[in-house]
């Protein structure tokens, strides 16, 4: 049967593009080493000539199936150590990266297509690859559960996150007796194409990264393997160096969007809380998608003394974002530069904004940029990640009645609109859904009782709910609730209050 695999995944290669003719043999030959086989006879090569030529489509479909059984004879033969989802990615990864082509033939083949077609041909193609290596592991992400729910905000994207594999218990103590390694540094770091990895760090065999030029300073371009959206990109700096939000920062993000104009990219903060991410290692987010929060209008019109040419406003959203655009990146530059060294320093004890308490800052910003047409496009997203006894997890965080749907940190991505929930959520809502449906006590279980509360507030609203609407009516309430969650970590209230505090700040940047 392993004969036959070895085909099927040669096979598999030549439908997608990730093995040509010319390096079939090798690649044939390549998987016969690492199973441990001597030959393939010549009745499967036989029998593999009559079976239908594998598309595109088919072959996605297949790529599963046919990894499922080269591990179970993996298994069976002592190669791989346990038949667990840690060892098992361990070792899929490993068969994935014997159809991969070297680093440099990728390279050329992504720079090419985008001197001689066009930037959009060149992320086609490299995204295509990243899908096809399993790198990126569409069957796993198919699994994510996804909606979305309108709003007063607009349509706010909603996700289950179900695509990361849960560790087995023999996983996690091998990774806690594990040696501890600094390489690769962290998962960011360029080290990691082609390492194979470990139980407490991902193989990467199947990864590979595209050397890209930003603010005349060496950077990397990858995937996330676990693309929340269309085409999610990382672009990381070539040292392993902490994230600072900065005046280089603007430069660099619209560099990224001058070279890459049908991409969006922005940064996640660089303070705990409001972070949301690796601190450790400077990096941005980006994509070819088009969040709510871009799609939200203007709701004021501001100016900047000295910056007559750029046009500002605060935007309709439920955290405090400024946007500035105009065709003048240097100009934006130096306004963006202008807002947050003003923001870094800012308090407004009125309002709960501390620039710092007892020598800790606490005020940063968001940034993401994006292009419209000629213009370039900026939102300054303020961040403030100050705590109190009352919300020890952070006051512009999500506040605890919220935490049965969302207590992790609210990054770049939630910020922009697309909830990304965690994966007990599934179970949790079915249990909910059977009790609301049955009449059951909405308190009877440790899970019912943590959405109780939530439940029975909704349900009074709805004239009927039955087994058919249940799911669709939760998954509608959990979309209000994430936009509730962006009104917990607004630093300025979409009110009065909230407004007048915000065009203090405005006047502080003017003064």
């Amino acid at each position: 049967m392993i004969q036959e695999n070895i085909l099927d995944l040669v096979d598999y290669g030549m439908a997608t593009g990730l093995v040509t003719e010319d390096d079939r043999i090798y690649t044939v030959n390549r998987l016969l080493e690492l199973f441990g086989v001597d030959d393939i006879e010549d009745s499967v090569f036989e029998a593999q000539a009559k079976k239908p030529k594998m598309t595109q489509e088919s072959a996605e479909e297949k790529l599963e199936g046919i990894l499922d059984e080269m591990m179970s004879y993996a298994f069976g033969k002592g190669l791989m150590e346990a038949d667990s989802i840690v060892y098992k990615d361990l070792y899929d990864t490993k068969i994935m990266g014997c159809l991969m082509a070297r680093p440099s033939e990728i390279r050329k083949k992504f720079w090419d297509l985008y001197k001689n077609e066009s930037a959009i041909a060149a992320t086609d193609y490299f995204y295509k690859l990243c899908r096809d290596s399993n790198y990126i592991r569409r069957q796993r992400i198919k699994k994510d559960q996804k909606w979305t729910t309108d709003t007063e905000f607009g349509t706010l994207d909603i996700t289950i996150n179900l695509s990361k594999p849960e560790k087995d218990p023999k996983a996690i103590a091998a990774a806690k007796n594990a040696k501890q390694s600094a390489y690769p540094k962290c998962q960011l770091c360029a080290t990691n194409e082609g390492y194979a990895g470990r139980v407490n760090h991902p193989a990467r065999q199947n990864h590979r990264v595209i050397p890209v030029t930003i603010n005349d300073s060496d950077w990397y371009f990858q995937y996330s393997p676990y693309v929340y959206y269309n085409e999610h990109c990382i672009v990381f700096n070539s040292v392993h160096t902490p994230m600072k939000i900065e005046r280089t920062t603007f430069g660099k993000l619209f560099d990224f969007v001058t070279q890459f104009p049908h991409y969006f990219v922005g940064s996640n903060a660089d303070l705990p809380i409001v972070g949301g991410s690796i601190l450790s290692h400077d990096h941005f987010q980006g994509g070819h998608y088009t969040f709510a929060m871009a799609k939200a209008p203007i709701e004021k019109e501001i100016s900047f003394d000295g910056f007559s040419g750029i046009k500002a406003g605060i935007v309709k959203w439920p955290m405090s974002v400024i946007r500035i655009s105009g065709p003048d990146r240097e100009r934006l530059i130096e306004l963006a530069d202008k807002i947050l060294t003003s923001w870094r320093g800012y308090t407004d004890e009125s309002a709960f904004i501390f620039a710092e308490t007892d020598g800790e800052p606490h005020n940063t910003i968001t940034p993401i940029a994006r292009r419209r047409g000629d213009d370039y496009e900026l939102d300054l997203v303020l961040r403030n990640n100050i705590t109190t006894e009352e919300h020890p997890l952070g006051v512009y965080h999500p506040h605890a009645q919220l935490h049965h749907i969302k207590k992790e940190n609210i990054g770049l991505i939630e910020v922009m609109g697309l909830a990304v929930l965690p994966a007990r959520l599934k179970d949790e809502m079915a249990e909910l859904a059977d009790a609301i449906v049955n009449k059951k006590d909405l308190r009877a279980t440790d899970t019912l009782k943590t959405h109780a509360d939530w439940a029975e507030a909704f349900i009074k609203k709805y004239d009927s709910i039955t087994a058919d609407n249940v799911m669709d009516i939760i998954h509608e309430e959990i979309g209000l609730v994430f936009a509730d969650v962006l009104k917990d970590a607004g630093v300025y209230k979409c009110d009065a209050a909230g407004r007048a505090a915000f065009t203090r700040f405005i006047d502080a940047v003017n003064a």
